[in-house]
């Protein structure tokens, strides 16, 4: 079937992934599934390989929109890409990164934006950054009965608090509070906590000690599950991989040896050929010819 085809019903997943089914998963130790999605083909092809979660990650400021980080996305862009994923998604469970800026100016304008993620692009979740301060903002969202997915570690929206893209949780002390902001925001009703750039070791307590799945990047193989960004399993990101990904295959050189194939083609009048056009039935051909014969001549 074509991605250019609905599908229909006799086409449709029989399973939906839901909260409770990711803890399933944790508590029976199946790895969780998790990628980026920003569009309506690319979830389409994740949400058939039965991948468990799709993000629509803020990341999309940098992979699809050319940003040199993710500060710049705003919430309508977000709106956006994420009603275009939802067409598509049909098994996997959504969750969209709430931008920055869009839950840092107060809790009304947290749950007006987060609302607007449930309500008009059809997310199930929504994603936001930041520890123990964040725990507030996470019960008042969880009864709003919106679900949310805790950010942890290294989280790119502190670029400049940070200093850079910098591994957290190496010193004891650091441990120590992220093993509290871990507690503190499963207590608060998070649903999940995404754990970013953080030692494997690190990771593996906090998920030994989580009630809630644990979905790593960056953070080794203990975590619950794992989530890497789409663009980068592809090489389509046109930049230095961190250490932690891994690439399944190189979009980047089949399309680009395509795009050059095309050009050649239409270079040369390869393409279309007359087998890739249109023709007029015989009938119709011999009073067009007919027409072209006896049309009078300018003088």
């Amino acid at each position: 079937m074509s991605l250019t085809q609905p599908r229909d019903a006799a086409s449709q997943p029989a399973r939906k992934v839901t909260i409770q089914h990711l803890l399933d998963k944790k508590h029976s130790h199946q790895p969780i599934t998790a990628l980026t999605a920003y569009d309506y083909p690319t979830a389409r092809l994740v949400d058939e390989a039965g991948i468990d979660i799709i993000l629509v990650g803020d990341s999309l400021a940098m992979t699809v929109l050319g940003h040199d980080n993710t500060l710049a996305v705003t919430v309508d862009e977000m709106l956006h890409h994420t009603r275009a994923v939802r067409r598509a998604a049909r098994s996997s469970f959504l969750v969209v990164d709430m931008p920055f800026g869009s839950y840092h100016t107060g809790t009304n304008d947290a749950l007006r934006n987060a609302t607007r993620f449930i309500k008009e692009s059809g997310a199930e979740a929504v994603k936001i950054e930041g520890g123990a301060s964040r725990a507030p903002l996470v019960e008042q969202l969880t009864q709003a009965e919106i679900p949310v997915v805790a950010h942890i570690g290294l989280t790119p929206q502190s670029l400049h608090r940070m200093s850079g893209y910098r591994v957290q949780g190496r010193s004891m002390a650091a441990i120590d509070a992220l093993m509290t902001d871990a507690a503190i925001l499963e207590s608060a009703g998070a649903v999940a906590i995404v754990l970013e750039g953080v030692p494997r070791e690190v990771a593996a307590r906090i998920t030994a000690a989580s009630g809630i799945p644990t979905i790593g990047i960056g953070a080794g193989p203990d975590c619950d599950g794992q989530i890497l960004v789409f663009h980068d399993l592809f090489q389509l990101t046109f930049a230095p991989h961190a250490k932690f990904v891994r690439t399944f295959g190189d979009a980047a050189t089949l399309f680009r040896q395509g795009i050059e194939q095309y050009q050649h083609a239409v270079a040369n009048r390869t393409f279309p050929s007359d087998s890739e056009s249109y023709h007029l039935s015989t009938e119709v051909l011999t009073s067009f010819y007919h027409q072209e014969t006896t049309e009078p001549q300018p003088i």
